[in-house]
């Protein structure tokens, strides 16, 4: 399975696919007829669909269901400009996972639908297997990591809202999944928002929805999150970056279940559980006026933690092979393993970006060994360093030197800034939000940085 790659059918007015800027740079877009595109994908795997209605000889439904048996799993995006809020709402019940409005926002769907797609396999795996296959996705056998995994059998099968901690790249958002899969909301919809990547213009109709004419641009009504999730679970993640007013509004829905959409007098009751994450102090930001104490404590019901991995160090061989056997997988090449004295350098590193920066390193190490069966320590690249290691240089020497005639302040700085980004973004194979997160910056403060530094990728 390609998960970079797109299918987008297109409709009788032939608009073209979204010009995708830096963040499509590793996707693949095929922009075809529905007849070559049903052709296509009855012998092709995909990432995502985009259905662009209206189209040729096709109402949607029929469209959608044909699209459905031929790719079970794939998620489905639709543009339809004339589709009210009941077309909506029964395309959404057939499967479709969104509908594409604004074309700013294309972008961040698309992505997250990738997201999804990535990810689908190992949950719909642990759906029609049984509840207890979600302990595959909690790797290691650290008195830690025991205690998360009783913790997530405990609340699996009940309703309770969960606030899930811990440092950035710790498995935050797997062991949300496994609360998901641990209970009978398993057959539900799993929907995932990272509160941080939208602006807060438009998180509130992204949770809520809005109807037709709420504001500025909504040209058609929308189904939110809390919505799309009925019947399963809906994660919000980075928490700690919801807009005060919007705490204020989370905190009625988790009371009474019930919510309103943007621009909409009718009151629709909220049947999804809630889990919550965040890798920011929220007592701290309670106490600086940033955070709302009563939604704190109505989201803290159960409270888990994640370790991070520089305090579970036993964990490390066993979440470096499972890394391997995932990314052979996916590569579709023969399984590789860890020499001994590798496995030795990885459980002496502390892994300052946790979980995640593990993978990355695994990822790079069984790209540069080719075609070798044994990963050695010359494939993993050094752990980046830990902060208190940086230091700038001592003495009278500056860290950039300031030449006699001068320099150009604005260009010397972008080009510090354009190294360090380029850097994060090596290192993390091109992950965006990876990247972010090793420079404690917002995904989208990110994105708008590498627009910046190359203004000619969009156009």
């Amino acid at each position: 399975m390609d998960a970079s790659k797109i299918l987008w059918i297109r409709g009788k007015q032939d608009r073209p696919a979204a010009k995708f800027c830096a963040e499509a740079a590793a996707w693949t877009v095929e922009h075809l007829d529905a007849a070559t595109g049903i052709d296509r994908l009855a012998r092709q795997d995909y990432g995502v669909i985009v259905l662009d209605f209206p189209i040729p000889d096709w109402t949607p439904a029929d469209l959608l269901e044909r699209v459905r048996r031929l790719a079970p799993g794939v998620p489905v995006l639709a543009r339809d400009p004339s589709a009210t809020l009941n077309d909506a709402v029964r395309l959404a019940r057939l499967g479709i996972h969104q509908f594409l409005v604004a074309p700013g926002e294309e972008h961040q769907q698309i992505e997250q639908a990738l997201d999804r797609r990535r990810t689908h396999s190992l949950a719909q795996l642990a759906a029609r297997t049984g509840s207890e296959d979600w302990e595959r996705l909690l790797v290691g056998d650290s008195r830690e990591m025991r205690q998360v995994g009783s913790l997530i059998r405990l609340v699996g099968a009940r309703r309770a809202t969960v606030l899930i901690t811990g440092e950035t790249g710790t498995g935050k958002e797997l062991a949300a999944r496994a609360l998901h899969l641990a209970g009978p909301r398993r057959q539900g919809p799993w929907v995932a928002v990272n509160c941080s990547a939208l602006p807060e213009n438009l998180l509130e109709a992204e949770l809520f929805g809005h109807v037709r004419g709420a504001f500025t641009g909504a040209v058609q009504s929308r189904l939110g999150r809390f919505e799309q999730a009925q019947g399963g679970t809906l994660f919000l993640d980075e928490i700690g970056e919801l807009p005060l007013e919007l705490q204020a509004k989370l905190l009625r829905v988790l009371q009474e279940r019930e919510f309103q959409r943007l621009g909409s007098s009718e009151t629709i009751r909220s049947d999804a559980r809630v889990i919550a994450a965040s890798n920011s102090d929220l007592a701290r930001r309670i106490e600086h006026g940033r955070f709302r104490e009563d939604l704190f404590y109505r989201l803290n019901v159960v409270p888990i933690r994640m370790p991070a991995l520089r305090q579970r160090p036993g964990d490390v061989p066993a979440l470096a092979l499972h890394f391997v056997e995932k990314i052979c997988r996916q590569e579709e090449i023969p399984l590789k393993t860890i020499a001994p004295e590798a496995a030795d350098r990885l459980s002496a590193q502390s892994w300052p970006g946790n979980v995640r920066q593990l993978e990355n390193s695994i990822e790079m190490a069984v790209a540069l060994s080719g075609d070798r069966e044994v990963l050695v320590p010359g494939d993993f690249p050094l752990p980046f360093q830990d902060r208190a290691a940086i230091s700038a240089p001592s003495g009278d020497t500056p860290l950039v030197p300031v030449p006699d005639d001068g320099l150009d302040y604005e260009q010397t700085v972008a080009l510090i800034e354009r190294s360090i980004i380029e850097q994060a973004l090596r290192k993390t194979g091109g992950n965006k939000k990876a990247a972010a997160d090793m420079l404690h910056l917002k995904r989208t403060t990110l994105s708008a940085k590498v627009r910046s530094l190359e203004p000619a990728a969009c156009n």
